[in-house]
């Protein structure tokens, strides 16, 4: 039965068909949930920091049912995208615009990215290219040359644009992050193609490809829907990137490796990311709030991942912390001095 639980994240698409059929301030439906009532929710339910038995991880291991669901979510996801440009393009009221705008880009950010982020760690090609669809639906596809080759190998460290600086607010990081994640991405595909031979701007190159493919799917858009559906899916797309980058400012702020004395890091621990063991967020996240082991071993399914008492704790559920981020005063209040028990705690 421990498997099901992963089916909440059907109340996402729920939601946001609600919000495509009802009117008026029904459309914010969706934002109340996610933001609203899943943080009160998680606020009184017991924190789950239990992990699978030695028995339970070899069933979930070999249980099909893991990889189907996170393969359904790219027709979902798409289906949805497809739905909301037809919506959109009748909608007139200014309240059911925002409210099915900002339902559709927490689509983007939940599904989109975050589905996208789990299958890009994947091996096989079918789910590299599920993933990289779901990434389309965001224009993020740069995220999994930057993120497995960049962000995996330089956590917590100044080279990496998305690991957040003590002190640094959010609004700062959200630019610094996203531009600084897309020039290593091309970076690191030159550099590639450097080491193959060949033309470093070539088809071979993956961001070339992905470049392609992005013009090529906002063409057909635009085709499609004209320019008044190409231009609110670039703004989900937009709101389901600062979902990311707010996901990632607090899941490394102020967590920093140490520096030998050759120049070099320390090796990426548990203790280099936040964890959440909230039961809401993590099942609705496909576990991605359980980082600290992500990071420790970064192809590991999100059915397996698991909590450990060295990983530094949230105080909030993510959903939570994405919104006290946002005040970044309040934030730092309630971080920063986490961040200076564990330094204390480090020696």
């Amino acid at each position: 039965m421990k498997k099901l639980k992963y089916l909440t994240i059907l109340l996402l698409p729920s939601g946001v068909s609600l919000t495509f059929i009802l009117e008026g301030w029904f459309t914010l439906l969706t934002l109340f949930l996610f933001f609203i009532i899943v943080p009160i929710v998680e606020h009184f339910l017991p924190i789950d920091s239990s992990n699978l038995t030695e028995t339970e991880r070899l069933a979930a291991e070999n249980d099909p049912f893991y990889d189907r669901l996170i393969y359904f979510m790219a027709p979902v996801q798409f289906g949805f995208l497809i739905w909301y440009l037809f919506v959109i393009k009748e909608t007139t009221s200014t309240i059911e615009i925002i409210g099915r705008t900002q339902a559709m880009g927490l689509m983007c950010g939940v599904i989109g990215i975050n589905v996208g982020h789990e299958l890009g760690h994947r091996h096989s090609r079918f789910e590299k290219f599920l993933g990289d669809l779901l990434l389309l639906t965001s224009l993020e596809n740069h995220f999994v040359p930057y993120h497995n080759q960049g962000h995996h190998t330089n956590v917590a460290t100044p080279g990496d644009p998305a690991t957040a600086r003590k002190n640094e607010p959010l609004y700062f990081f959200w630019l610094r992050s996203h531009v600084g994640s897309y020039i290593q991405a091309w970076k690191f595909e030159v550099r590639r193609m450097k080491i193959m031979g060949r033309w470093k701007l070539g088809l071979y190159n993956k961001m070339v490809q992905y470049t392609l493919m992005q013009l090529l799917f906002c063409a057909i858009l635009y085709v499609v829907f004209d320019w008044k559906g190409l231009f609110y899916f670039l703004i989900v797309a937009f709101l389901g990137v600062l979902l990311l980058e707010t996901v990632n400012y607090i899941e490394h702020y102020g967590l920093l490796r140490r520096q030998r004395e050759n120049g070099t890091y320390e090796n990426v621990k548990r203790i280099h990311s936040w964890n959440s063991d909230h039961t809401l967020g993590r099942v609705l996240l496909f576990e991605l709030s359980r980082h600290s082991d992500h990071h420790f071993k970064a192809d590991k399914p999100y059915q397996l991942l698991e909590s450990h008492d060295e990983s530094p704790k949230m105080p909030s559920g993510y959903p939570a912390m994405m919104l006290l981020s946002l005040i970044p005063p309040l934030f730092f209040r309630k971080v920063n001095p986490l961040i200076e028990q564990l330094d204390e705690k480090r020696g």
